[in-house]
Order: structure tokens, then sequence, then C-alpha cells
């Protein structure tokens, strides 16, 4: 099992920024890929950025592409989301989620095994 927990989310102007944290725990971190999505009131789970075990590939959804930055940090077990240029849209539940995938990267919610509980981001106009 692998445990994840989101951190960082609150209230932010349109125009600001926010930088996500996701800590996994349970098993070795460095055995998967990481992602992010959120899910919107009304709407469907989007896909936003997920990182190779190594963190050296990066896959970006065109929405977010240019503003968002996904990181990890093997040594602290710990995934990043440095979200900029946020926009009042940007408001969702956002969730980090783990996968065992032989892909280096996905952006199928499929592939994950694991998932966080969830952080609200809230982009105020």
């Amino acid at each position: 099992q692998v445990q994840l927990v989101e951190s960082g989310g609150g209230l932010v102007q349109a125009g600001g920024s926010l930088r996500l944290s996701c800590a996994a725990s349970g098993r070795t971190f460095s055995n998967y890929g990481m992602g992010w999505f959120r899910r919107a009131p009304g709407k469907e789970r989007e896909f936003l950025s997920s990182i190779s075990r190594s963190g050296s590939s990066t896959y970006y959804a065109n929405s977010v592409k240019g503003r968002f930055t996904i990181s990890r940090d093997n040594a602290k077990n710990t995934v990043y989301l440095q979200m900029n240029s946020l926009k009042p849209e940007d408001t969702a539940v956002y969730y980090c989620a783990a996968t065992s995938t032989r892909a280096i990267v996905t952006s199928r919610p499929g592939d994950y095994n694991y998932w966080g509980q969830g952080t609200q981001v809230t982009v105020s106009s």
C-alpha cells in the first residue's frame, strides 16, 4: 500500500501561485510514477501532469502546460505541483496519484493504483 497526503491548497487570487505537495509513505516512492489530477464541481476528473519514477520525464495536459510544473524529490518521498498564473477555472479539488505502470508517464486514471484524499484550490477573480 502507498499512502498519499496532499497539502498546499487554499484560496488565491487570479494570477497568483500555489505549490501543492504530496507526501507518500508505505512503499518505495521511487518505484512509482506520479500524477496530478483535479475535479471541478460538476465536471469529470481531469489529468494535469505526470512524472516518471526518476523525475527525468514529465507530461502535461494542454490546459496547464506552461503554467504548472511537476517535480519530485525521491529523498523526501514527495511530489510537487507548482501552479502559476492561476485562473478561476483552475478551481477544483486536486489529487495526487501513484502508478506502478511500466509506462514512463501516463495520463490514464486507470493506470494509477493509489490516490490521495485531495486538497481544495480556489481561485478568485
